[in-house]
Parts: C-alpha cells; structure tokens; sequence
C-alpha cells in the first residue's frame, strides 16, 4: 500500500474531511504507539508500512508504561482535541490500526499487540458506532 491511499483509506474510514485531518490522526496514533512498545517492534512494523507513515514508529527510543486512558489522552493532545471528543479520538486510532492491520503481516502485528497489556485490546477491535452505522431501522 502507497502512503497516498494509506491516508485516503483513513480518511475514508474515519469520515475525516481533510488528508491533512487523516494525517494527523495517524501521526498522533503511531508516536504515541512507539512511545509504548519496544523500539526494535516500532521499527520493524514502520518498516513494512509506507515510508511517509513508518516514520512515526522511530522516533523513539525509550519505552514509557502508560495505559489506555494515557495513551487516548496523548492522542488527543497531538490531535490538538479537548477531552469531550474522547470516543472520536478512539474510533479514529482504532481506524489508523485497521488500515496498518491490514498493511503488515498478521505475525507482526500479534507480536505488537503482545507488547501491549489486555487494555489495549480496544484498539485493534473496530466497532461500529452511531456514526457508521446508519440510522437505526427500528426507530
């Protein structure tokens, strides 16, 4: 996959209006990601992943142990997002997961997910939500 239809895909997906608000998602996702995980993982998944993006998993060189609702909130921060867009912030990094998902090979992202405490485990599970679903027929 080529970076171009790498963000177009999160674009689409996240029902963003801009490349440039896909860009961001997906550079808020992945620093905070390889701030999180072992930098030998961060460089081998950037390595599969289209130039352009893989280089948000390399910044890094120093693993923090932080949970889930600190790495939503360093998401939001690098999104410049307040606290109330929360569950935006998570549906859109588990987007940027999906479309990395399906870039690399299913072993490396089990080795990253193993990185990661059973709290993660939200972030690799799209769900749909009111926004993707459509309108309820029952109403």
């Amino acid at each position: 996959m080529q970076y171009d239809e790498f963000i177009g895909d999160v674009q689409h997906r996240a029902q963003l209006d801009s490349r440039e608000a896909a860009l961001s998602t997906t550079r808020a996702t992945l620093t905070t990601l390889s701030e999180r995980i072992q930098p030998g993982q961060a460089e081998n998944v950037g390595a599969q992943l289209p130039e352009e993006i893989g280089r948000h998993l390399e910044k890094v060189d120093e693993v923090e142990s932080f949970g889930w609702d600190e790495f939503v909130d360093r998401v939001a921060d690098r999104e410049q997002v307040g606290s109330e867009d929360r569950e935006d912030v998570i549906y859109r990094a588990r987007v940027v997961m999906e479309v990395v998902d399906e870039v690399i090979p299913e072993s490396s992202m089990e080795k990253l997910k193993d990185q990661l405490p059973a709290e993660y485990e939200d972030l690799f599970v799209l769900q749909e939500t009111e926004a993707t679903a459509g309108p309820n027929p029952e109403e």
